[in-house]
């Protein structure tokens, strides 16, 4: 290696969705801190945690909009970062995450709060912001995308997709740990590439590359086997310990992908495969707002157990515009649940789905026969009435439909429940629940009209 190349970048991730396991970090942390000791000098780790989706964020918008002072972040923060933090901070690990959600300034109080009580150093914190498009006077520009689908929607959240920049920014300004909204989930690691390396906006090839290692590690333990597993044709070992990866990154933007020490799992190039291809709709344009990731000439090769190194990445041009995805309320979600068992338990639940169908004539009802035929079915029904009775003796059936009344949709659990005695025989353990339903429109932005900053928020209350 030339002495004026930076050594290879470290990256391990510990949360691939809100609502992860908590006690990913540990491990990693751990792998972290002896491959810090045992690696050349001027190397550096950072820990990334992915905590968001669509849905997700208009949910953390709402908990915002009920208190603003200390909600609309990760619900589940404190237990991620708490175990860590310390030793994270101590070792010199960074640490960079989409964990803001609606409200990263919020977030960034009570890391530093956690940081008091745990005795440590107060760290400097960042917090990225401009993807957050969902003030009233942002309507116009939404409107100038969207036109008339947007007159008369209860907007929740509108937010873009925005990129690796003001990671890199934060980072380069001394930040130790750097806490976003909803930037792209492969940014997580390009901004903290981009600082280590010195990369330029508009180095496609090492953005590309760096974007399918963070598009490797965004799913957390998924690229270990946890996804993966299935029973007698793909056995995983240890799934109940399953690791969480970490990617080593060059100054070429190459890497290689591992996992957490003394945990179950494996990274073999079937795990890396199946992620490198998760979610992507074009192998050779795979759009980010970072760059244009193309794996068309991409290839995996184990190098070591659980090292499985990707070549062969290009990229191109980032996209002039930024995704936004803008959420609305969308009415009403009810559902309603019973359960038949023994002879002729699937006949009964069929005769069960007639009566509702009957007395709910005015909803649009999707019926699932869990235990005979559910996950294949449709939405319409055709799939279940041309399938005929398999004779099941153990179902549950699922009744659910969508309206903006909410008067009409908490009809359809009253009926359920008179199912109890109203027949047909032997039905139980009924469940129902009404829930505010979200839905989704997207559009483009050009870059220019998003302000993406980011601020240091070191004293933070």
């Amino acid at each position: 290696m030339n002495s004026s190349t930076p050594p290879p970048l470290l990256i391990g991730c510990a949360a691939g969705f809100s609502g992860d396991r908590t006690d990913a970090a540990g491990p990693v942390v751990d792998t972290l801190v002896a491959r810090l000791a045992a690696g050349p000098n001027g190397q550096r780790a950072f820990l990334i945690f992915e905590t968001l989706a669509e849905r997700t964020l208009a949910l953390a918008q709402l908990r915002r909009r009920a208190d603003p002072e200390s909600a609309g972040y990760e619900p589940l923060l404190d237990a991620m970062l708490r175990p860590v933090l310390a030793r994270c901070l101590a070792n010199g690990i960074r640490i960079v995450s989409n964990f803001g959600a609606a409200n990263p300034r919020a977030a960034a109080r009570h890391i530093a709060r956690i940081a008091r009580e745990l005795g440590a150093p107060q760290p400097r914190i960042a917090v990225v912001e401009g993807d957050d498009l969902s003030a009233p006077e942002q309507r116009a520009l939404l409107r100038e995308q969207l036109g008339e689908r947007i007159d008369g929607l209860r907007i929740v959240s509108a937010n873009a997709y925005i990129g690796a920049e003001p990671i890199a920014a934060a980072l380069d300004a001394g930040a130790q740990i750097v806490v976003c909204g909803r930037v792209a989930d492969p940014s997580l690691a390009v901004g903290p590439a981009m600082s280590h390396f010195g990369w330029r906006a508009d180095d496609w090839e090492k953005l590309g590359r760096a974007t399918m290692a963070g598009h490797l590690l965004e799913c957390g333990a998924q690229v270990c086997g946890g996804y993966f597993a299935d029973p007698g044709f793909k056995d995983v070992p240890g799934l109940d310990n399953v690791g969480f990866p970490i990617a080593e990154i060059a100054s070429d933007g190459h890497c290689t992908i591992g996992k957490s020490e003394s945990t179950g799992g494996f990274v073999t190039e079937a795990t890396v495969k199946e992620q490198l291809l998760y979610e992507v709709h074009d192998p050779e344009a795979y759009l980010t707002p970072d760059v244009i990731a193309d794996i068309g000439e991409a290839e995996v090769h184990a190098i070591a157990t659980d090292r499985v190194a990707l070549t062969g990445v290009r990229g191109h041009a980032r996209p002039t515009h930024y995704k936004v995805n803008v959420c609305h309320e969308g009415g009403w979600l009810a559902e309603g649940e019973i359960s038949y068992a023994g002879p002729r338990a699937e006949a009964r639940a069929r005769l069960a789905a007639d009566v509702l169908r009957s007395r709910l004539s005015g909803l649009k009802l999707r019926v699932d026969l869990i235990g005979a035929v559910s996950i294949l079915a449709d939405d319409a029904g055709r799939t279940l009435a041309a399938t005929p009775d398999s004779g099941a003796r153990d179902v549950r059936l699922r009744v659910a439909a969508t309206h903006d009344d909410r008067a009409e949709a908490e009809r359809l659990g009253r009926e359920v429940m008179a199912l109890y005695t109203c027949g047909p025989a032997g039905g139980g353990g009924v469940r129902s629940t009404l829930t505010p339903r979200l839905n989704t429109i997207s559009c483009l932005l050009p870059r220019e009209s998003v302000p993406v900053r980011f601020e240091m928020v070191e004293e933070c209350a």
